[in-house]
């Protein structure tokens, strides 16, 4: 599913409809009535980690202040170009996931609490699956045949035309309304509020690193790729413990999640494609032999992680055992 990079590309997309009323809906969903959208402003368009938030009003009450300044802002303003209209999110040299992945990323997202709101709120909250994407003023549009031979356009699932005359087209996500913005800057590792202190804690944990980065309570919008990138440039194995790493090593495993997350982001708003190191690689760029295994704890998810077992070498854990290889 996209990650945090992705979603905040996916917000600016939104953020010049912010203020407009919408005029008309269309799309696919079930999940919520699609016509309660009808003749409501669009107030505020925020991001936490992989989540979309878009609040709507009244159309004829005012327009409250949004939440201040976002990164996208600011990379706006630092000159970065806009991203190409439609945010049909493609990573070079990934073309596919597994299938096995892409259910384990469908469970996952099934498996997060409920929103207390059940009918329509101030907040619609958007969680993308595996190729979930928005386009602004234009439509997705088959690039190939499917297995049938048919050349069929994606479905939407929501649609917003607003009375200025563009629109937002929303593809392969699950909506739910919600009563409030349910966010936590500080596990945010986008946000200028994302706590270290609390980051560095989670990772001083006796459980293999690789599963801790993956907790979106601590590392929210850090997906699979980022995991297995950062793990490579900071040399360190996945299944090695957080608790038998030195602190200098933490903190240069944190300092590549955030510097790696956010030039993936400047990527896309030039955009440029990612050009993995290790992700789905056979070799590494010192040219090693690449691993991959099938990652993750008993009773939770597992996700496929690639690393170079000569430039991430395996670590003793506090009983003096290696860590496990996979």
């Amino acid at each position: 599913m996209p990650e945090g990079p992705s979603v905040r590309k996916f917000q600016l997309l939104t953020s010049p409809f912010v203020g407009q009323v919408v005029a008309r809906v269309g799309g696919s969903s079930r999940k919520i009535n699609v016509n309660d959208l009808n003749a409501l402003r669009l107030q505020d368009s925020q991001v936490h980690g992989k989540n979309l938030y878009l609040a709507f009003v009244a159309a004829e009450g005012p327009l409250g202040p949004t939440a201040g300044e976002t990164v996208l802002q600011r990379e706006a303003a630092s000159g970065a170009s806009p991203p190409a209209q439609g945010g049909q999110e493609q990573v070079r040299a990934l073309q596919r996931h597994p299938r096995d992945e892409e259910l384990q990323e469908l469970q996952q997202s099934r498996s997060e609490p409920p929103d207390a709101a059940e009918g329509p709120g101030s907040w619609l909250r958007f969680h993308f699956g595996l190729f979930g994407s928005i386009r602004a003023n234009e439509f997705s549009r088959a690039n190939k045949a499917n297995k049938r031979g048919d050349w069929k356009d994606p479905i939407p699932r929501l649609v917003l035309h607003f009375e200025s005359g563009g629109f937002l087209v929303f593809y392969n996500c699950r909506m739910q309304w919600c009563s409030s913005l349910r966010a936590d800057p500080a596990s945010d590792i986008l946000s200028v509020e994302f706590h270290r202190g609390r980051a560095l804690d989670a990772l001083r944990a006796p459980d293999p690193i690789c599963y801790t980065l993956l907790d979106q309570k601590y590392f929210s919008g850090l997906g699979n790729i980022i995991k297995n990138e950062i793990l490579y440039l900071a040399k360190i194995h996945p299944l090695t413990q957080g608790s038998v790493l030195a602190l200098s090593d933490l903190e240069r495993l944190l300092d590549c999640a955030i510097q790696f997350s956010s030039a993936w982001l400047r990527s896309k708003l030039h955009g440029q494609g990612l050009h993995p190191q290790i992700y789905q690689k056979e070799q590494c760029p010192l040219g090693h032999a690449v691993m991959k295994g099938v990652l993750g704890p008993s009773d939770g998810f597992k996700r496929l992680t690639w690393w170079c077992p000569q430039c991430q070498p395996a670590v003793l854990s506090g009983d003096g055992d290696p860590s496990p290889v996979t």
